[in-house]
This record gives C-alpha cells, sequence and structure tokens, in this order.
C-alpha cells in the first residue's frame, strides 16, 4: 500500500493559500517554525502526535503522514500546509482522490482488494462497512482511480477515515471559533484590575509561595515581607482581611480581590479594607478597644510616615471618633464619615497602596503614581535608618536621574491629573484631591541631568537598569560564586554615583524595568566601634582549587549554574538545602598544581563556618570533603581550623586567596601527599599543639587504621609504657607467632610522634606498611573494618611484647562439675602461663561458656580469655514502606508508616491497613500511582518490592460495598441524592454556593449540613421507622441505609442507622480483566492484578456470578491552552493531576448522584466560601457568585488513560463527552471519568497543596524501632542464653555425638581497658549488611555487676548489703550519741569514739588491710577513715563469725551451688591494680574514647573521639583534630573503649631495673630495604 513512500498532493500549494487567509497562513508558518528540526522538516513522530493527535490509531497515522508527502526525513510545510487545507477546506474530489493515494498500490494505478481488507482490518476492524466493500469489489479484485471516487462519493460512511473527511461538521479545522475567555479575563471582569495586571500578579504570587517553607502563602511568609513598613500589631489583621475564607493561607483569587479593593476600588471600597484590618473579632463594629488600637495605629503611622510631624493628641481623635457614632461601637457607616472628615487615615491607606505595590506585586497605573510609590516608600526608610542585617541596593545615579525625570513630570495638557485620584474624588464627591504619598519630594529628585525625551516631548520611559558603570570589570576569568554584583570602584559617593534603596523596592523596580546587574550591600554592626554601617566593599576572594592531573574523564566538574542570587557570609540569600551528590578528585603522586577556581564575597564579619557552609552548598560537596587553606604563597600557607573565626579576625583582606581543598576518592588530602616526602626536620617545623591532638594522615582509605590507633594512643597506661621506651626492654624477636618486634617498634615511634606536641598531623607510613607486610589483607587502597584492624594490632603488640619466651603445651581439661572458681582459675593460669604482656594486663579478660545438652541435660563450662566485647545489634532484616489510605468519605487522606518482613506480601500490608484504619482488607485495593493515574494493581500474593523511584509509597482505595450486601433496595431509593436529603435544598442545591456548603467532607456530619442534634435516634428492627429534621423534612431508614452505600459511605451516620443486611462481608472474589481490543475475558487469580491492567476494567464474581463492579474511577483533569497549534483539535491539550478518584457507581446512579459523590470527595480541595455571618460585605463575593458554575468541574466520558472520549469514535477528536448533570442512570457507561475542572476555578479556587495533605497515623509505631537502643539491652543479649541450630550442633561428651544443645555466655573477669565492639556489620540473607541502631552508653560509671556470672556477681552484691548494714548501723549509732549530747551537755561518753556526723551513702568503710595470701577480720570500724583496698593477687576480705550481720540466704544456681559465696572470704576475681583508697567491689567504668563508623557499608567513613589526660575531648577525623565539647556525633558509634575508674597507670609498668633495651637498629635497616624494592617496583 501507499505507506512505503510518499505520494503527490491532492491539492496544490498556490492552490491551498487561495482558500486560507494570510493571519492563518501566519499561524501555521509560526507553529512550523516552533516545531520543526534544523533541516527544516517536522518529523514523523511529531506530526502524528502534535498534528493528528493521540485518537488517531497508529497506523492509520503512519499511512496518513506519508499520502500527505512525509518521507523519512521527514515532511516540509508546503506538503503539510496542503495537507491541512484538503483535510479542512478540500473538495469531495479531492478527498477521495486522496483516499485512493492511500489505499491504492505501490505504483498507484489501482487499489487491490486484498490490499484494501488487510489495510482496514488491521487498522479499523470493527468500523468497516462490509456491505459497502462487497459492493466496491463486485466486479472485479482490482478498482480504478474513477471507480473508487464514485463508490466513495456513494457510500461516505464506508470506512472511519472516510467518515472523518466527509463529515459536515469537520472537527478538524485550521481556526478556533469557539474561543472562551481564559480565567484572567473572568477575573478581570469581577475585579477593578486589567487583565495585564493579574497576569503579572500571579507571577509575583507564585514567587511569593516559593519563598514559603510551607507552600502556601501564610502569615509566617507574608510577616518579614510587610513588617516593616507596616506595624507588626496590625499585621495580622492585615493578613485576616485578605484571608477572607478564613483557611489560614491567602489564595490567588483573595490576594487579587484584596488589591483590587485596596487600591483600585472607590474611596469608599478602600476605607472599607482598612476598616476591616481594625474590625479584629470581625462582627462589622470597632469597639472602644479596637478604637484605641486603631488610634495608636494611626498616628504611629502617620508620625513615620510625614517629616517634621507635629504632635497629635490621641484623646482629642477618639473623642472626634466618639462624636461621629451614635452607640457604644463604631459601625462601617460611621467610619468612613469619620474619615471624610479627618485625614489622618490617609497615611495608613496610602501604606497599605504602597506595600500592595512594592510588596504584592501591582503595577502602579500611571508613571505619577510610580514615582509617588517608589520615593514615599524610599524616604520612610531612609527617615528609619539602617537595621544590622538590612539589605540596601545600589543603583547608578545616570539611571536614578532619567527615571525620577520620567515619573515626576506631568503631561502638558492636564495638570495634576492622575486616574486614581480621579476616581476617588468621583466617588467622595470631595473638592480636594486624594494625597496618597507625601508632597515632600524635594532632595535628590529634582536633578534632572542627561535627560531624554520623546517627540512629544514627554520623558522617555529608562531602560533596564544599568548599574555597570558602578563595579569594576572582573579581572579573573572564572565563575563567580555569590551574588554580590561585582566589586565597586573606589571612593564611590551616594548622590554623586549611585542612590541607596531598599532591598523591597529594589525588587519591584526590578520587576517594572529588568536589570542585569543587582548590587546589594548588607549594614553590618562593627565589633570594635559598635557603630552601625553599610558594608559597600565586602571582602572578594580568590577560591584556589587542585588541578586534576588524572585523564580528562576524571577532571573536577563544574556547577551547571552560571549565576547566583546571593552572597554567603550574612550576604546569602538562602544556602542550598538538598546535597544529591558530591565532588571529589582522584589522588596522585604528588601536590597538583593549584589554580584560580571562583571568586566569591563575603562579609568581613563572616565567620569560618559561614564561609564552609555556603562552599558546600554552592558545590554541592559534603563538610567533611572539604578543608580550607590561607593561601599567600607554596612556602606560607595555614590550615583554619578554628570555624568561630571571622575572616576579619583572621587578617584576611580583599582579594586574598583561599585554598578549597577537596578530599580524593581514597579519602586522602592533596595537600598532605607533599608532606610524605619532606624530612623530619622539615616536618616538625608545624606549630606545636597540645600533646597527643596530632591528627594522622590518610594514606588511601586508611581512615579505619587512623581511628583505631587514636583510641589505642589515648588509652594511657599503654601510651605511658611506650613513652618510656619500656617496650624495648621486653621486644620478643623469637616468638613464631609475632613480628619480630617490628609492629611493636614502628607503633612506639608512632606514639612518640603523636604526644610529642610538635606537629599537628603526621604520617603512619611506616606503621603502615609494616600492618601490611604482616597482614596482607589490609594492603592496597580499599576500605577495611576498624576493629579486624584493632585486633590485629592488639594481637601484634601482644605478640611482639610476649614475655614468655618459650610457650609451654597445655592440655584444656572439661570442667567435670568441678566448682566454677577452680575451672576459671586454671583456665587462667594455663592462659598466663604461654601470655604475659602489657596488651594481656590491661585488655584481656575471662568469659564463662556453658553448654547444656538438651538430650542428656550435660553442662560443660569453659571459660576463655577476651580482649574486646562484641555485642549483637538488631538488624533491620525488614522493609519500611508508606500507605497512603484513600477514604471514600472525602477526608483528608490517612498516611501510615509500616513495617513488614522481606517476603510479606502485599496482602500483609492490607491486613496491617484494616487493623489501624478499620477498613476491610476486602475493601481496599492497593495501587501504585504514576503520571496521576493508577498504573499498577498490586497482586495480594506477591512480595513487596521497594518502589522504582524509591519512595516506597503506596496508594490503598477504600471501594464501595457491593450493593447486594445491604439486601433488596428499590430503585427509588438508589435514586436518593444528597440535594433531597431536606427537601428545602432541593433548589437551593442549583447555585454554586449551596453546593460548596452542602456536604463538606470531615465535618460533625455529612447530611447536607444537619448537626446531629437534630437527628432522633431509630431502633434497629424498626424498618418503618422515619428520621424528623427541625425543618420538617424526613428521611427513612432504608434512605439512609443508600446513603451509606451509594454516596461514600459518610463517616458521621450512625451506627443505629445500619440494617443488619450491611454486616455482611464481600466473599473472596477474582477479578476479570476485559479486554478492549479483542473483546475476550481473562481471570486473573487473586484479589487484585499485579500488573499495567486498568483497575475499573476489573468486574466482581460472587457466588459464580460475574457482576459490574460498584464503582468507577475518575482522573483529575485540566486542559492546557497551547501558544502554538496547526488544527483546532489540538488547540488545548489533556493533562492529569492530583490522584485518581474510587467513584461509587451502581447500575441505577444517575449523572447528577456522579456530580455529588464526586464532589463530596473534592470538596477538600476549592478553598471554602467566606462565612456568611459576616456583617461587613465582603470584597471578594462579588467575584465569586459571578464565576457562574454550579459545580467548579465537569464530568466527562474518557478511556483509561483520560485522553480521549469513551464514546465517541476517534475521527470524532472528542476529548471527552460531557456528563449532563441531571437524573439520567449512568449505567456504567464508562469505567473512566475525567474531573475537567473549570479554568477559572481551577486557578482561583484550587489549592494544589491540598493534594499533599496527609493526616500522618502512627508514627510513633514506625518510629519506635529508630528509638535509640541503651547499652544494657545489647549487654543483656549477648548474657542471654541462646539455642544453637541443627548446623551449630554441639558435640556432648556423655552422649558421644553431636546434640542440639543451648549455650549461655557471661563475664567471668573483666579488663582494666574494656573495649566495646558495636557489631554492625552482619552477614544475613547472603550479604553483609550494615545496621543504623543508634546505641545509647553513659560516658561515666558504666557498672557491669549486673552482666557478670553468678559467682563474682554475687560476691559484690554480698560486699554491698553487708557494706550498707554496717552504714546503717554507724548511723544509728551516731544518732543515738547526739541524742545523749542534747540530754547531758555536761556527759562526754568515753566508750564511743565516734564523730557526729552522718555517713553517706557512697561513703566506704575502713577494714585493716593485711598483706598477700593472709586473711584478716574486721573488728573495729571507724566513720571517718574509708576502707583500704587490697591490691594484690588472690586477695581475699574475710568477716568474722562474731560480725553481727547475718548471712544472706543463697540465691539458686548451678555455680552458686558448687561454689557458695563465704561471706567471710569475699573474693576480687578482677584484679585490676588500683590506686590507694579505692574500693576494690566497685566495678566502674569510664569512657575515654569512642569510633564512629557514619555512611554505608563499603563506602563509610570512620572518625574517633578520645579524652585527654587534660580532661578535653577531641575529635579525629583523619589529620584534623580539634577539641569538642557537646558536638560529639555518636550516634554511629562502633566501638567504645572504657578504663576502669581510678586505675594507676604506673602500676602497670614492667620493673626494668638492671634490664638492658634491646638494640633495634636492624628493623629500621630491613624497613628501609623493603620500602626501596616497593618503591623499585612501582
Amino acid at each position: 500500500m501507499g505507506a512505503k513512500e510518499s505520494k503527490c498532493n491532492c491539492i496544490t500549494y498556490d492552490e491551498a493559500v487561495k482558500r486560507v487567509k494570510e493571519q492563518e497562513i501566519k499561524h501555521l508558518r509560526d507553529a512550523f517554525k516552533r516545531n520543526c528540526s534544523q533541516n527544516g522538516y517536522i518529523s514523523k513522530i511529531c506530526f502524528i502526535k502534535d498534528i493528528l493527535g493521540d485518537n488517531v490509531p497508529p497506523a492509520l497515522a503512519e499511512s496518513i503522514y506519508t499520502t500527505c508527502g512525509g518521507t523519512s526525513k521527514g515532511i516540509s510545510f508546503k506538503d503539510l500546509f496542503c495537507g491541512l487545507v484538503l483535510f479542512a477546506r478540500g473538495t469531495v474530489d479531492e478527498k477521495c482522490e486522496f483516499l485512493f493515494n492511500l489505499y491504492s498500490n505501490e505504483s498507484g494505478s489501482c487499489i487491490t482488494k486484498s490490499d484494501f481488507q488487510k489495510f482496514t482490518f488491521s487498522v479499523e476492524p470493527t468500523s468497516v462497512d462490509m456491505e459497502a466493500v462487497a459492493v466496491l469489489f463486485e466486479k472485479d479484485d482490482r478498482v480504478t482511480h474513477e471507480e473508487f471516487c464514485n463508490w466513495m462519493k456513494r457510500y461516505k460512511d464506508s470506512t472511519s477515515l472516510s467518515r472523518w473527511l466527509f463529515s459536515e461538521n469537520n472537527p478538524v479545522s485550521l481556526n478556533n471559533k469557539h474561543d472562551v475567555p481564559t480565567f484572567y479575563q473572568t477575573l478581570a471582569g469581577v475585579t477593578h484590575l486589567e487583565e495585564a495586571d493579574i497576569i503579572d500578579l500571579e507571577k509575583v504570587y507564585w514567587n511569593l509561595k516559593e519563598q514559603s517553607k510551607s507552600g502556601k502563602l501564610d502569615l509566617d511568609t507574608l510577616l518579614p515581607m510587610i513588617s516593616p513598613p507596616l506595624p507588626l500589631t496590625v499585621c495580622e489583621s492585615f493578613f485576616n482581611v485578605f484571608d477572607e475564607n478564613r483557611d489560614g493561607h491567602i489564595d490567588f483569587k483573595e490576594m487579587a480581590c484584596g488589591i483590587s479593593a485596596a487600591c483600585r476600588g472607590p474611596l469608599t471600597e478602600r476605607q472599607k479594607f482598612c476598616f476591616k484590618i481594625f474590625d479584629i473579632n470581625r462582627d462589622g463594629f470597632l469597639s472602644e478597644e479596637d478604637i484605641r488600637n486603631m488610634v495608636d495605629i494611626l498616628l504611629f503611622v502617620h508620625k513615620e510616615n510625614t517629616y517634621n510631624c507635629e504632635t497629635i493628641d490621641k484623646e482629642v481623635v477618639i473623642e472626634d471618633i466618639r462624636s461621629h457614632r451614635n452607640g457604644e461601637a463604631l459601625t462601617l457607616e460611621e467610619y468612613v464619615i469619620w474619615t471624610v472628615h479627618n485625614n489622618i487615615s490617609m497615611d495608613f491607606l496610602n501604606l497599605i497602596y504602597q506595600v500592595c505595590h512594592i510588596v504584592l506585586g501591582l503595577k502602579p497605573i500611571s508613571r505619577q503614581e510610580e514615582g509617588k510609590i517608589v520615593k514615599g516608600w524610599l524616604q520612610r526608610e531612609e527617615r528609619r535608618g539602617y537595621l544590622v542585617g538590612q539589605f540596601w541596593c545600589l543603583i547608578a545615579i545616570d539611571w536614578w536621574h532619567t527615571w525620577d525625570n520620567f515619573v515626576s513630570s506631568l503631561p502638558k495638557s492636564v495638570s495634576h491629573c492622575i486616574p486614581l485620584e480621579h476616581k476617588i474624588s468621583q466617588d467622595s464627591g470631595r473638592s480636594h484631591s486624594l494625597i496618597l504619598l507625601s508632597n515632600n519630594l524635594s532632595g535628590s529628585f529634582s536633578n534632572q541631568s542627561n535627560i531624554t525625551y520623546t517627540q512629544k516631548g514627554t520623558p522617555a520611559r529608562p531602560g533596564p537598569i544599568d548599574n555597570s558603570s558602578l563595579v569594576i570589570p572582573n579581572s579573573y576569568k572564572v565563575q563567580t560564586l555569590t551574588g554580590e554584583g561585582g566589586k565597586l570602584k573606589k571612593n564611590l559617593q551616594q548622590i554623586h554615583d549611585y542612590e541607596l534603596v531598599p532591598h523591597s523596592l529594589w525588587k519591584a523596580l526590578k520587576r517594572w524595568y529588568g536589570t542585569s546587574l543587582c548590587i546589594p550591600r548588607q549594614v553590618i554592626e562593627c565589633s570594635n566601634k559598635n557603630e552601625i554601617e553599610l558594608e559597600l566593599y565586602p571582602l572578594s576572594l580568590r577560591i584556589l582549587r587542585h588541578q586534576i592531573q588524572s585523564p580528562v574523564s576524571n577532571r573536577i566538574p563544574y556547577p551547571q549554574s552560571s549565576s547566583w542570587s546571593g552572597m554567603a557570609g550574612g550576604y546569602g540569600a538562602a544556602a542550598l538545602i538538598g546535597v544529591s551528590s558530591y565532588t571529589c578528585t582522584t589522588s596522585t603522586s604528588s601536590i597538583p598544581k593549584r589554580y584560580v577556581a571562583y571568586t566569591a564575597t563575603f562579609s568581613r564579619l563572616a565567620t569560618i563556618r559561614n564561609v564552609y557552609n555556603y562552599l558546600c552548598d554552592r558545590l554541592k560537596i559534603r563538610p567533611e570533603d572539604v578543608r580550607l587553606w590561607q593561601f599567600h604563597d607554596e612556602n606560607n600557607m595555614l590550615l583554619i581550623e578554628d570555624e568561630d573565626f571571622t575572616l576579619e579576625k583572621l587578617g584576611i583582606s580583599d582579594d586574598d586567596q583561599i585554598l578549597m581543598e577537596i578530599r580524593n576518592k581514597d579519602l586522602t588530602w592533596p595537600e598532605e601527599i607533599g608532606l610524605f616526602a619532606l624530612s623530619n626536620m622539615e616536618r616538625n617545623k608545624q606549630a606545636p599543639t597540645e600533646r597527643g591532638a596530632t591528627g594522622l594522615n590518610n594514606l588511601g582509605n586508611t581512615c579505619f587504621m587512623n581511628a583505631a590507633l587514636q583510641c589505642v594512643s589515648n588509652t594511657q597506661a599503654l601510651t605511658l609504657y611506650f613513652i618510656k621506651n619500656m617496650h624495648l626492654y621486653e621486644l620478643n624477636r623469637i616468638n613464631p607467632l609475632g613480628m619480630k618486634g617490628h609492629i611493636a617498634k614502628r607503633y612506639g615511634d608512632l606514639i612518640h610522634g603523636i604526644w610529642s606536641g610538635t606537629a599537628k598531623t603526621i604520617a603512619p607510613l611506616k606503621l603502615r606498611l609494616t600492618i601490611s607486610k604482616y597482614a596482607p589483607q589490609f594492603n592496597g587502597f580499599q576500605q577495611h573494618d576498624s576493629q579486624e584492624l584493632l585486633a590485629f594490632l592488639l594481637d601484634g603488640l601482644h605478640e611482639d611484647l610476649n614475655r614468655v619466651h618459650d610457650k609451654p603445651y597445655l592440655e584444656l581439661k572439661d570442667s567435670e562439675c568441678r566448682p566454677d572458681v577452680a575451672v576459671a582459675q586454671e583456665a587462667w593460669e594455663n592462659h598466663i602461663l604461654r601470655n604475659k604482656s602489657i596488651i594481656v594486663d590491661l585488655f584481656h579478660g575471662q568469659l564463662k561458656s556453658k553448654v547444656i545438652c538438651k538430650k542428656c541435660g550435660h553442662e560443660s563450662v569453659r571459660f576463655d580469655p577476651f580482649n574486646y566485647l562484641s555485642l549483637p545489634l538488631p538488624m533491620e532484616s525488614y522493609i519500611c514502606i508508606q500507605a497512603i489510605v484513600i477514604k471514600l468519605n472525602g477526608t483528608v487522606p490517612l498516611k501510615f508508616s509500616l513495617r513488614l518482613n522481606a517476603d510479606d506480601t502485599y496482602g500483609v500490608v492490607k491486613q496491617q491497613l484494616m487493623q489501624r484504619c478499620g477498613i476491610s482488607n476486602y475493601l481496599l485495593k492497593l495501587v501504585l500511582i504514576s503520571g496521576s493515574n493508577i498504573k499498577t494493581v498490586l497482586n495480594d500474593d506477591h512480595k513487596v518490592k521497594p518502589t522504582q523511584n524509591g519512595s516506597n509509597l503506596f496508594y490503598a482505595y477504600e471501594l464501595p460495598t457491593s450493593s447486594n450486601s445491604f439486601g433488596s433496595i428499590s430503585g427509588d431509593e438508589e435514586r436518593l441524592s444528597i440535594s433531597s436529603i431536606k427537601s428545602t435544598h432541593r433548589e437551593a442545591a442549583q447555585t454554586f454556593t449551596a453546593i460548596q456548603r452542602l456536604v463538606r467532607p470531615g465535618s460533625q456530619n455529612n447530611l447536607g449540613g444537619i448537626p446531629n442534634s437534630q437527628i432522633r435516634t431509630i431502633s434497629e428492627d424498626s424498618s418503618d421507622s422515619v428520621i424528623n429534621f427541625s425543618s420538617g423534612g424526613e428521611i427513612c431508614c432504608s434512605e439512609v441505609r443508600w446513603l451509606k452505600t451509594s454516596l461514600c459511605m459518610l463517616a458521621s451516620i450512625p451506627s443505629c442507622f445500619q440494617s443488619s443486611e450491611s454486616n455482611s462481608s464481600p466473599a473472596d472474589c477474582s477479578e476479570i480483566l476485559l479486554d478492549e481490543m479483542s473483546g475476550r475475558l481473562t481471570v486473573d487469580s487473586g484479589h487484585c492484578s499485579a500488573s499495567s491492567a486498568s483497575l475499573a476494567d476489573s468486574t466482581d464474581t460472587t457466588n459464580g456470578t460475574s457482576q459490574q463492579p460498584s464503582y468507577i474511577i475518575a482522573l483529575h483533569r485540566k486542559m492546557i491552552r497551547q501558544d502554538v497549534y496547526f488544527v483546532s483539535s489540538q488547540k488545548t491539550k489533556p493533562s492529569l493531576f492530583g490522584f485518581p478518584v474510587i467513584v461509587p457507581c451502581q447500575e441505577n446512579t444517575t449523572h447528577s448522584e456522579l456530580y455529588q459523590s464526586v464532589w463530596l470527595q473534592v470538596a477538600r480541595f476549592v478553598s471554602p466560601l467566606p462565612p456568611t455571618e459576616t456583617t461587613v460585605s465582603n470584597h471578594a463575593i462579588d467575584c465569586d457568585y459571578s464565576l457562574g458554575y454550579e459545580f467548579p468541574f465537569r464530568l466527562k466520558a474518557v478511556n483509561k488513560d483520560g485522553t480521549e472520549c469513551a464514546w465517541c469514535p476517534w475521527y470524532r477528536f472528542c476529548r471527552g463527552c460531557e456528563i449532563q448533570c441531571c437524573d439520567v442512570e449512568f449505567g456504567f457507561s464508562s469505567n473512566y471519568i475525567a474531573i475537567d475542572w473549570d479554568p477559572t476555578a481551577l486557578h482561583l479556587r484550587y489549592q494544589s497543596s491540598q493534594e499533599s495533605e496527609y493526616e500522618c497515623v502512627g508514627e510513633q509505631f514506625s518510629q519506635k524501632f529508630s528509638e535509640p537502643l541503651d547499652l544494657a539491652n545489647c549487654l543483656e543479649a549477648f548474657t542471654t542464653e541462646e539455642h544453637l541450630n541443627d548446623d551449630e550442633k554441639y558435640y556432648c561428651s556423655k552422649c558421644k555425638e553431636h546434640q542440639a544443645a543451648s549455650k549461655k555466655l557471661q563475664i567471668w573477669r573483666l579488663p582494666p581497658i574494656l573495649i566495646i565492639h558495636l557489631k554492625r556489620f552482619q552477614f544475613l540473607n547472603g550479604k553483609w549488611v550494615k545496621s543504623q541502631k543508634v546505641v545509647k552508653f553513659p560516658f561515666n560509671n558504666l557498672d557491669l555487676t549486673d552482666y557478670l556470672a553468678a559467682v563474682p556477681r554475687e560476691t559484690i552484691n554480698r560486699y554491698l548489703e553487708i557494706k550498707n548494714k554496717k552504714i546503717k548501723k554507724l548511723k544509728d549509732r551516731s544518732q543515738s550519741y547526739e541524742i545523749q549530747i542534747q540530754n547531758d551537755s555536761n556527759i562526754i561518753s568515753t566508750n564511743v569514739d565516734i564523730a557526729p556526723v552522718t555517713p553517706d551513702v557512697n561513703s566506704t568503710i575502713n577494714y585493716n588491710c593485711i598483706s598477700y595470701n593472709q586473711e584478716f577480720a574486721v573488728e573495729n570500724v571507724e566513720s571517718e577513715e574509708k576502707i583500704n583496698s587490697c591490691r594484690n593477687k588472690n586477695t581475699v576480705m574475710k568477716f568474722s563469725e562474731n560480725d553481727t550481720c547475718q548471712k544472706r540466704k543463697r540465691l539458686e544456681s548451678t555455680s552458686l551451688s558448687r561454689t557458695p559465696i563465704d561471706d567471710t572470704a569475699l573474693q576480687d576475681f578482677h584484679q585490676h591494680r588500683l590506686k590507694n583508697e579505692e574500693n576494690v567491689f566497685d566495678l566502674k567504668y569510664n569512657l575515654y574514647a569512642v569510633v564512629c563508623h557514619s555512611g554505608i557499608l563499603g563506602g563509610g567513613h570512620y572518625v574517633s573521639y578520645a579524652c585527654n589526660p587534660n580532661g578535653k575531648w577531641y575529635c579525629y577525623n583523619d589529620s584534623s583534630c580539634r577539641e569538642v565539647n557537646d558536638d560529639m556525633d555518636v550516634s554511629c558509634a562502633y566501638m567504645l573503649f572504657y578504663e576502669r575508674e581510678e586505675l594507676d597507670h604506673e602500676r602497670y609498668l614492667p620493673n626494668v631495673i638492671g634490664k638492658i633495651p634491646l638494640n633495634v637498629n636492624d628493623i629500621d635497616q630491613d624497613f628501609e630495604s623493603d620500602y626501596k624494592k616497593m618503591c623499585h617496583l612501582m
């Protein structure tokens, strides 16, 4: 057929030109230029989409394209023009020829029957008249041109294409005669504003909304814009006057109508506007208090806006007002009369007039009015003076003089003729004209030099504001990051070179005239002089970055934006909020070259933190990846670390250089690379620092190592050991398990460097290479686990410093039901026989592991050493989703946060929603929404999967209950509508106002606004009962039942109204999807389809009978007017918005009921009408009544995409046939309807912000899973008994086979230095995952007594009991002593030697201390002495049998039964070397270091915090080391380092008297040799 190549046009271009008007040709040419490509052709896709439209079948559209002259290259304008003229104005013969060309064979000589049938059946199988086709090929299978034309003229309706071309009312035309007015024109017709004014106001309105945090023009957004100049006390009232419907924000209609009433209306209307500002309670009267407040405001504004204002007595004004009122309060009419006789209110009226123009964006009605507005605003701000933080903008004096002359001169024919004043004088009847602003406009405004005039003698309108004469051309051809407008020329003077205007006034002038250069400057307060000044010359800085020496693809990308709207450091407008990505460089082997990348301007009072934050936000770089240097030259650069310093305090001056150093991908810093090549002497030239406060250079993703090293470095006992070079006396060079002393030597050298205090940063290069040599798993530049590195380091140090050179072989014995104390002591002694070092002394503890066979009950107990506790964290192996439930009653949707298991299905989602929102899961349809339409219906049996956009947001629609669930309901009952609830409402419901007030979702009841108090309760068994209303209307129970079923299940209907049949639940049903193309039914098992099949096409099957679903889907739609178009059918295109709506529908549902059901669900999107009870006329009511629609939308039958009509064939080019609001039954004539919003209502009343309004329910339910976890919970989980699974069966020595068992871990012996490892990384479901759980842990007084094994725990508990009893006894004795003193002051007891004090609960008792392996008895207790703790090994405290304290009752425990606690001999199982005067049984630990891991698994970053011996905490972030106070971020803590309270560090040092340190020169030689080999290989 003719689709392979283009065919000749049936009409020539010259002939086509004759049939159209010149304006139509111009219109088509403009449209062609807009859509054509560079080669001058329109593509096939553009032809099909933008010219023919989506209605035409694709195969037929391609054939039309080819027949019109289209090729693979495209279609030219002439061919397109001829085709369009043919479609719209071609003759019958020309159209017949076109069809012949389309259907003919490749030669174009004839049409064959087979080709014709094949084409028509494939394109339009159901719309071809087969009888007519049979007539065409009745004589022969080939038809000539003449035969085809004769047949076509006879059978014009034989195909859909011919029906289109030969239709009398062709929907495709070259012009649109039915052009409806725009909403701008509609709004202009009901206000005092022009259409151009409304268009400009809308732009300003959306700009104001963009500045709002809530997305609405609310009071919080408007307040800083209008005050000053408006007094703060009147701002809320000013806002409320605009917000007539009292919904908390100003919509565009309210803003336009309010501005019209305040500025463009007659004087009476404008005074009414002011009256409503003072009428705070909106009762139409001004009380005595209101009058006094009004007078205060009027006098304040009058004083602020008048030069040399004479003092006006407040009481005189109030008395004058009283003389104009007849009652106790002032009415509106009386207020207007008073303003005629007293001009004091005019200043306030003028101020409102200025605010509406300058802030709200109204364009002045004349150039004279513009001059008065601008100059009045400027003079008032100048009188007020500078305010700190305020912005003023510079304007070149030449432009200012031109503008001044333009607005100051009056037309020659009319003197002082101002349109606004003319309107006012006509309305008020006053002889004098209204003075809107101060007449004192002399001064700098009188200069009229360099003025140009038009031919008529009037000054020419100034062009865009030109400030180029004020700035110095930028000599650096780089991007400017700030919006300061450039560097000002030196010695500029106000009035002579420039004029200053407030920023608000500048924005108004920019809107009216435009500009390419804004020069804002900020008011600052000088720190030294305490003076306020305008900073004309802020600091302009050059920002340097490192040049990347890698390939071009790795270069640093520049930001795409070439301009920035504000300045930083007090100058910035607003920092960027979302940081989606960051820029980083690649590591190199030498320092990259530095170059000037940007320029930026900051206030000299800006802090370094301001500069940091601005640069990071502007360039989208993470703050932790940036460092700033004060750069003078290669040999003079200083790292800026104190973020609280100002630029002025740092001595930074104009045009200085700041180096912005960005961390490489491997976490190294470019500047640190060069430091590695420096000698030790050169590195030591760095500025001195606090001992221990030295950073470690990142050597390539070595933050994991640096963080661990800093924590170990701050372990004071170990650091003291290395600083005193004790390790040189104890190096074990022959240990086969060690590293020949290399690890200990390199770590010792590093500790000396860190604690020397001579450098702020050093490179742990030697230790890094030594670790890589002996632990290849840490080699390379990949990220590793800091805990694994720490474990290797401690083990390596231990083996290198092990005092046992010849380890004996020891055989592990079974516990064999022996006492725990004996087994533990044996295990510890065996451990000590093989392992003795400073590491064992400080870091090693002992764990008790008990395994119980589940078959025979045999207990096996082992005691193993440990050097850190690995505590489990709960892993988030669940999915968190959000589900929005959209109810049928039109209330605000409910938003739920749900927590699901990884293998849960969507059916589980519906079950959870049912439990939380009370809607049966059978009445919930879970879907995904995309493009404002339901794209996917989720099957209950499918697993929950994350959404493609990552939001994990699902929508659950409440479905109406099927009609058969409510028993037999008559057709008359079904046709009951909302308007029939009250007979008096039927006529009123036809007006827009009544409709909008009839049903409001979320109100107390939805029965037509009838209060609940007027509804009489009905018993459930009285089916004939009637509900009586005070108005006399009646509704039977069956009607109320229908309301619940058909009208969106109104939430306010009492349960007593429901019949017993309504409780039946719908049966489990299958979904039957209708294939629209083939007409076949496809059954999909489950409750819903998991494909993109349409939700509305599904049908219900109950008891084996197929039923029509009880709902249809409504899509919000608006028609977008196209600027350019080819044919009338494409002048407007549909666009979906918002979210689909489920509309209840039954077989007998009428059109009017559809409208009311839709309105019930969309009413919340429409701003409510102003209250009717107000006594003062509303300036916006006329606008509302004049819009002239009943509902603010029209319903139309559409297809599932919402773009085409569901009833009309494609050749009608119908966007949807309107469903008239009448009593005709709908009958499911369409599964989808479009809610076509009226353009005026859509722009003026539709609140798009309501689309994202949700009522968040159950947030605490979801937040509890992210609540912080106490460290105690982790310790409890660690010591909780666990059951081994089948893969971990235990070999029972009694059963002689592997058996199921339970296992429990407990702490027996605590080390002096306790390292707690929080297991954030775990292997689950075949992959490594990280837990983001926040763990709360104590910094001081961590008590682990409750987590010890039974014997050591009960030993401590028993000691505390004895101690408390002793204290109580001492307290009682002390009190009796005091009583004795009071009774007889002359008698002194010689038997008691106790001071008269009450011991504190925490005070300790002094026991006589004995030496090693001796026992002692407690005989005397002295109150003023403390307990002398016994330090030595195996120390035992023995109490006398004669002690008055009774022995405590034993706890039930297997261990305690084998090892009973003897109160006379309490043993210290931990054996820590503490300072004197300290209790050995007080197990308290203090935190001294933390390792934190931020980010994700494999791509995160390690930092550490540690407490210095000076008591200060420091944050170690690789080479950065800074002091921190309360800003420690330990929410992602990974390892915790605790030290026993009052640990005596000196006592852990070995006795080296008489020993000689080892010679370690060979270790340095070995390293140098290995290092040279490595460099040679590289």
